[in-house]
């Protein structure tokens, strides 16, 4: 059976025991919300192209700014997002702040997403 272009069950039939083996591993609706608010941020490719040059190094939203010939204002929007996601965060040195990957979760993240996409 087909609706609006979706194939759909021929009849009804719920299966409880499935059911119930879902809804114990469900998260609950807020980790659900952190979680989708999470690949949102991701969902930005100047967000991205940051979190790519910060695998490769610790870099000053000046070194950022220029490696993505953005103006640091620009940069520093997009670092104020990922880090309120915990994806980055800074350390001061002297007058400049040095933006790091937050921890290796960041990497297997995008990792993941790179693999997905080149299959």
């Amino acid at each position: 059976m087909t609706q609006n272009g979706i194939e759909c069950c021929d009849s009804i039939c719920v299966h409880e025991e499935l059911l119930q083996k879902v809804n114990a591993h469900m998260p609950k609706e807020e980790e659900l919300y952190d979680l989708a608010e999470l690949f949102k941020v991701f969902g930005d490719s100047t967000r991205i192209r940051i979190l790519f040059v910060l695998f490769e190094a610790e870099v000053c939203v000046c070194d950022l700014a220029e490696a993505l010939q953005m103006t640091q204002s620009a940069v520093s929007h997009q670092l104020k997002i990922l880090k309120q996601a915990k994806l980055v965060k800074n350390r001061r040195a002297g007058k400049s702040i040095f933006y790091s990957l937050a921890d290796d979760h960041v990497r297997a993240i995008i990792g993941q997403g790179l693999e997905h996409i080149e299959e």
